[in-house]
């Protein structure tokens, strides 16, 4: 599980060298490698270690048959922005110019850790971002309506 932001400097080359902290709470993985991509939804970028990156296909392959257009057209979009990346000897990650360019990012970026994955953000979009002022009606709306309540035992 991946948690908190962190701040990166991204060189010329498009290399960022992966936080510590993010690194520890991988637990010695990082070696198997990274998947990046485009995200779906926001205007960053997503970063899977290997095996979640698999997970994930699984879950595509159960939900998709490529013998439909409508579904081909989404495998075909998907995968079209990823990468595979692995760690140097330093513990850098080079990020493809394409992606880097896609969201705009210049010097700095923002690892921030989300649960099995990890989002890249330019460094002024990330401070820009919208906050929900209302994060707790959320929270309530999105976990509140539970059939299964969490219970103390």
């Amino acid at each position: 599980m991946f948690i908190g932001e962190h701040i990166v400097k991204l060189d010329s080359a498009g290399r960022v060298l992966f936080p510590s902290a993010l690194k520890r709470q991988l637990g010695g993985r990082e070696q198997e490698g990274f998947v990046i991509k485009e995200d779906i939804f926001e205007p960053c970028l997503v970063l899977y270690p290997m095996h979640e990156w698999e997970r994930q296909n699984k879950i595509l392959q159960q939900k998709l048959n490529p013998y439909k257009r409508e579904h081909s057209r989404f495998i075909r979009q998907f995968y079209s922005s990823t990468a595979e990346m692995y760690p140097d000897s330093n513990n850098r990650l080079l990020i493809p110019k394409r992606l880097i360019t896609k969201i705009n990012a210049n010097k700095e970026l923002v690892f921030a850790g989300l649960d099995t994955k990890i989002e890249i953000w330019p460094h002024e979009a990330w401070k820009n971002m919208e906050t929900d002022d209302d994060f707790g009606s959320l929270a309530e709306k999105i976990l509140g309506q539970s059939d299964n309540p969490i219970t103390e035992e």
